[in-house]
């Protein structure tokens, strides 16, 4: 079956979706099994970027919902602190955004972002283009192979 009905390119939204939370999930080697079993590779590369990019966007979300006395309280961070990194942060929110797909400091950076509350679409635009870049890159370096 093909289209909508295609569970594989499902189970690629969903491993990369959960892949960009803080659920620790590599879906590279699910896009590298998808690609090798024959599915398109193009299809292949913007389902895994959508959902890549929605998870992402979900961390986000969380982190604006988020309260900076809650990093206080909770992590014990002094609040000077936290302002020295809203400063650096928020002036480079684009770079962050697109460097959400790094492992282990991505989700930090997603939820850090929405905590900052910075702009929705500068971060939307930067985390899409980084993740989406990822998946080019890793496709094409699963093509090599394949």
């Amino acid at each position: 079956m093909g289209g909508l009905f295609d569970y594989s390119l499902w189970g690629l939204f969903l491993a990369s979706f959960l892949a960009a939370t803080v659920v620790p999930f590599s879906s590279e080697l699910i896009l590298t099994v998808i690609i090798a079993s024959g599915t398109n590779v193009v299809t292949a590369v913007l389902v895994a970027s959508a959902g890549n990019w929605l998870g992402g966007m979900s961390s986000y979300a969380i982190g604006y919902l988020g309260k900076w006395e809650w990093i206080e309280k909770y992590l014990r961070i002094k609040r000077e602190t936290i302002e020295k990194w809203h400063n650096r942060l928020y002036k480079r929110g684009a770079i962050f955004a697109f460097l959400s797909w790094v492992p282990g400091v991505g989700d930090i950076f997603a939820v850090s972002l929405g905590l900052l509350r910075t702009n929705v679409w500068i971060t939307a635009i930067a985390m899409l283009a980084g993740k989406f870049l990822r998946y080019v890159v890793w496709a094409w370096l699963s093509g090599l192979v394949f």
